[in-house]
């Protein structure tokens, strides 16, 4: 584990695969870190189960040599490097969980699945995340996973279950003190921002060989439920784009847009969107947020304080 220096500002992003993270908070993840924020990701599983898009890394695949997983560590690390964030772990430890596949797939039913691990044992492993970062933020997806992945499903759960034990003083006192998250956002796509993304793909060229629509992008929800817009600057967008084409086995990235697998041709978004499922919102009613951590600022404030009278001590 590294060691960090203290952060005023600490955000957790939990997810369930690498990757997901720089296709759904590659802009916020970059932006924060390169402000000082100390970004920490928690990835559940190592994706050993995704299909493998380059055909001269077929062999990696689960149905050959089954190293897909170990070779996406390495795909996740250099993203970290490219969005500036140096704090990553995997839930319990690297490999602990494995890939689900998706919902329906003989390998839910695996005992070493992530989908069927006890949630309460998983959820302990996130909290000694959340114990020993002690962010005042975190992020998540919603309780579909935001398209039904059994994985980003589980993902949710242990997110939002190891958010409340870890707040429980009597909930496992070897992981360390209590702590509450002040903020809980999950992960969503404005329905207007989406369909403009595709309006802008089809009326430009790209190399793909199709074109997905709105229902295969996860996460879509009316505009009115959108709480918060984060955008950075040209270089946190160039930065998610980058990160994104380091998981070379999982995504195409052509410019302002990418496909996945099945070659079907999505935009790249350079803002990225959230509710607010817990905390007290840091906008009027009826404005969207532009700081996760907006509305805590006093609460930050106050431990930076309390940090520097402690060190003068």
């Amino acid at each position: 584990m590294t060691a960090h220096p203290p952060s005023a500002r600490r955000l957790l992003l939990v997810h369930a695969h690498p990757d997901d993270e720089s296709i759904n908070n590659g802009v916020t993840m970059a932006k924060y870190a390169a402000e000082g924020a100390l970004v920490t990701l928690v990835t559940c599983t190592r994706g050993e189960e995704g299909e493998v898009i380059p055909p001269e890394l077929a062999h990696l695949a689960p149905d050959r040599d089954d190293t897909l997983g170990p070779h996406r560590d390495g795909e996740l690390a250099a993203a970290m490097a490219e969005l500036g964030v140096t704090d990553h772990r995997f839930l319990g430890a690297p490999g602990r969980y494995r890939d689900s596949g998706m919902m329906g797939a003989p390998q839910n039913d695996r005992p070493d699945s992530f989908w069927q691990a006890p949630l309460d044992a998983a959820a302990a492993d996130l909290v000694a995340v959340i114990r020993e970062v002690r962010p005042q933020v975190l992020v998540t997806y919603d309780p579909n996973g935001g398209y039904g992945h059994p994985d980003h499903i589980k993902a949710h759960r242990v997110a939002m279950r190891g958010a409340e034990l870890a707040a429980q003083a009597d909930f496992r006192p070897e992981l360390g003190g209590a702590y509450a998250i002040g903020k809980i956002y999950w992960n969503c796509n404005p329905r207007s921002v989406v369909e403009e993304g595709f309006a802008r793909l089809r009326a430009a060229g790209h190399s793909f060989p199709g074109v997905a629509t709105v229902d295969d992008v996860p996460g879509v929800v009316p505009d009115s439920e959108v709480t918060a817009s984060i955008s950075g600057g040209p270089e946190h967008a160039a930065a998610k784009a980058a990160a994104m084409r380091a998981h070379y086995t999982q995504i195409a990235v052509d410019g302002p847009f990418f496909a996945l697998s099945n070659d079907l041709g999505q935009p790249l978004f350079g803002t990225e969107h959230y509710r607010l499922v817990h905390g007290v919102p840091g906008a009027v009613a009826g404005d969207r947020e532009d700081d996760l951590f907006a509305g805590i600022g006093e609460m930050v404030g106050m431990e930076e304080s309390a940090r520097i009278e402690e060190a003068a001590e």
